[in-house]
């Protein structure tokens, strides 16, 4: 019988120029996207918050007192400095500076901090789910930027990310490897803008006691050496200032994504009610805060500090969307453990929650709405969601956030399952 023919192999194509390239413009084709969603903060903003303390800074080298300066907004009527005193220490030199050389300063510090914190964030997923590094970074950062509070803090002018690189430098890298110095980053970030001491009760929830202790004494060592080198400031802003929450805004505003702020934008025109308010925060604060320390004791720092993050932005009397960095770690939990799921039906709504919460994010609530200069009542169910979506997606996240085991954690990346 004749041979059959032999059929000559089958050659295997690399296509890694093509993936590349497939890579790239994906890439591009978000951050060609990405100035769309900055035009209307551009526009709208223009720095604003960041002109309010430079021009409270100017006046108060001038010789005038800090905390009463005032300045004028159709939105939030009078808004004034509320910064601690160790804040406009660190704000003052600005004052020699032109405004633009000090908008440049900001951005660049903020995009700097997004690029650096969203590398901590993102490098674990990426070795544990052998991703690759320098596509996955890119659009993570990418989509960082695209983020409401993201865009609120560059066009706004604020310092929120600054603050979030000491938080997340203390809490995944200081406090679980048992750092000397842990608890300083939280500790000062709370001596610079107050809401941060919610991660001091974290550490105290957690049983992180020395580092609790560190952020505590770090927190009171910078506020009493601001104390010394401000007197006058720091006796009327811890005595006064510090409980007129009208001095930064209307606390029905819908940019106020707060507990507060949903319950006033329900009784508007009348004020909320303080009980109902102090009720949600005990159940809001103990419910989180439990959660989050179990996540610290399981070995998941990054969902622990994301839950507790979330419990701040809602418990806080106002929150505007530029504090609210917290959905940013949120996501990177729900898509971590999206890709390490053992089950189809945990894998798809774990993605469907980790999508959603993406694309509210990006969308945002105030940026492409217009909510008037005068207080507006919720009249309906889609109003109530629209004007609460950051408070309805905190609570949710605070119940759906999944935990992850310690195995799942980067610092037990290389261990062996006798050394967990």
């Amino acid at each position: 019988m004749p041979a059959e023919p032999v059929s000559p192999p089958v050659v295997v194509q690399d296509d890694t120029s093509g993936r590349t390239a497939r890579r790239i413009v994906a890439v591009l084709a978000i951050a060609a996207v990405l100035p769309a969603f900055y035009l209307n903060g551009w526009r709208g903003h223009d720095f604003f918050d960041l002109k309010i303390y430079m021009s409270a800074m100017k006046w108060w080298t001038s010789g005038n007192p800090l905390y009463d300066y005032v300045q004028s907004d159709v939105v939030q009527g009078e808004l004034h400095f509320t910064y601690p005193p160790l804040g406009a220490l660190l704000l003052s030199p600005f004052a020699l500076l032109e405004l633009g050389a000090t908008v440049t300063i900001f951005t660049v510090l903020t995009v700097l901090a997004v690029v650096v914190t969203t590398r901590w964030l993102v490098d674990p997923v990426i070795a544990r789910h052998h991703l690759p590094r320098v596509f996955t970074l890119a659009v993570a950062v990418l989509l960082v930027l695209a983020v409401e509070s993201t865009r609120e803090t560059i066009t706004f002018g604020q310092i929120n990310m600054l603050l979030v690189v000491l938080i997340l430098a203390d809490l995944l890298f200081a406090v679980p490897r048992n750092r000397r110095w842990a608890g300083v980053g939280v500790g000062l970030a709370t001596a610079l803008k107050l809401y941060p001491g919610i991660f001091i009760i974290y550490l105290l929830a957690g049983r992180q006691w020395r580092a609790a202790a560190v952020a505590s004494g770090t927190a009171a060592g910078a506020t009493l050496l601001a104390g010394a080198l401000l007197p006058l400031e720091s006796w009327r802003y811890w005595t006064h200032e510090l409980w007129a929450t009208d001095r930064v805004g209307r606390t029905d505003y819908t940019g106020n994504q707060s507990l507060l702020g949903l319950i006033h934008r329900l009784t508007v025109p009348q004020e909320p009610n303080q009980l109902l308010w102090l009720a949600l925060v005990a159940v809001v604060a103990g419910y989180g805060l439990w959660r989050a320390a179990r996540a610290a004791r399981a070995g998941d720092a990054l969902a622990g500090l994301t839950l507790t993050g979330l419990v701040g932005a809602l418990i806080s009397p106002i929150t505007w969307p530029h504090h609210i960095y917290w959905f940013v770690p949120a996501v990177v939990v729900l898509v971590d453990a999206a890709l390490g799921a053992r089950t189809g039906g945990r894998r798809c709504w774990l993605w469907l929650l980790a999508v959603g919460v993406a694309v509210i994010t990006v969308y945002g609530v105030v940026t492409f709405q217009d909510w008037g200069t005068a207080p507006v009542p919720t009249d309906t169910v889609a109003d109530f969601v629209e004007r609460n979506v950051y408070v309805l997606l905190g609570l949710a996240l605070l119940a759906a956030l999944p935990i992850r085991s310690r195995a799942n954690q980067p610092d037990t990346l290389h261990e062996t399952p006798t050394g967990r």
